[in-house]
């Protein structure tokens, strides 16, 4: 016969079984919120981010290569209308870059155009189309970056006009300019053409630059994609509507192409400017498959007349000699 356990014992051993029990469930908890607290990189496929990274011209933006400055560490001059612009150092620096962001961080700056400290980023900084992407595609792009080397340097003040350096006056304009979100695929068009709008749309951010704009920066939705007078550091930007007079209606899709991959321009001449430097830094490092996407999307557009012409100087004074 097994000897008789008192009803104390019993208890006692029924106790230390929760204790354990409870130990156990906790310990578990803790390993399981320790995994979702791991750097953030680990959710991003760094591979892909490099293709979508390229497609978003982020390396031309953050470089300042008229300087000589680091990939990434931003510097870069951009002048508008309102005044100057210097990009911010995105390289993983936990100082001076973005390396202590989250996840969380990332996407809220490129969905929402919003820092990490609540502030407003100024819409130079394309949020409003990046806004466009999906969670999973900008963190490919995160964690591309976070594998690329980190730079100490400290961002350049913006030399802008007032009041268009006051953050406080860009929340009231993405109330009545943004609209944050993921871009939603047309049902009715096929998969090229909703991969072409999103790469145009969205990754590419093409309107940022080919759409003119009002008075406080917005974009005129009613000239989308047809060509500005007051294009970036005061340069032209071409009308890329299927306009026959004034845009790009006359070229066939194969010229379009191709121009999206070696910058050849259907008379044989070459992209220059900041075009050239799209064309080498991003749509020529894209698939064939993904430029023909791109090239279905913009023939779809409807087409403006907006003929595109520089600004004529004013004429120099000529001092008289004495």
């Amino acid at each position: 016969m097994e000897p008789a356990i008192s009803h104390s014992a019993k208890r006692r051993n029924s106790l230390f079984a929760r204790i354990f029990r409870v130990g156990l469930i906790s310990a578990l908890t803790a390993l399981i919120a320790a995994a979702w607290a791991q750097p953030s990189t680990a959710a991003g496929d760094a591979a892909r981010g490099k293709y979508l990274f390229d497609a978003a011209g982020c390396l031309g933006c953050h470089t300042d290569i008229k300087n000589k400055g680091n990939p990434l560490a931003g510097g870069r001059e951009l002048k508008t209308p309102f005044g100057a612009y210097y990009s911010p150092n995105i390289t993983p620096d936990a100082d001076s870059g973005i390396g202590k962001w989250s996840d969380a961080d990332f996407i809220r700056a490129l969905r929402n155009g919003v820092a990490p400290n609540g502030s407003h980023y100024f819409p130079v900084f394309p949020y409003p189309s990046y806004t466009g992407m999906t969670d999973k595609d900008m963190l490919d792009i995160k964690a591309y970056i976070f594998t690329t080397p980190p730079h100490k340097t400290v961002n350049k003040p913006h030399r802008t006009l007032p009041p268009f350096g006051t953050r406080l006056f860009v929340g009231p304009w993405k109330a009545l300019h943004f609209t944050p979100g993921p871009l939603q695929p047309d049902p009715a068009k096929s998969a090229q053409w909703n991969r072409g709008a999103y790469l145009v749309r969205a990754v590419g951010h093409c309107a940022e630059c080919h759409t003119p704009r009002n008075l406080l920066g917005a974009k005129k939705t009613d000239m989308d994609m047809a060509g500005t007078a007051d294009g970036p550091d005061g340069g032209t930007v071409p009308n890329i509507t299927p306009d026959r007079k004034t845009g790009i209606g006359r070229w066939s899709a194969d010229e379009l192409e191709d121009f999206l991959d070696s910058g050849m321009l259907p008379d044989g001449d070459f992209a220059g400017s900041d075009m050239g430097d799209v064309i080498d830094q991003s749509t020529s490092r894209l698939s064939k498959a993904d430029r023909k996407a791109m090239v279905e999307y913009l023939r779809s557009l409807p087409a403006v007349d907006n003929r595109i012409e520089a600004k004529k100087k004013s004429p120099a004074k000529i001092k008289k000699k004495k």
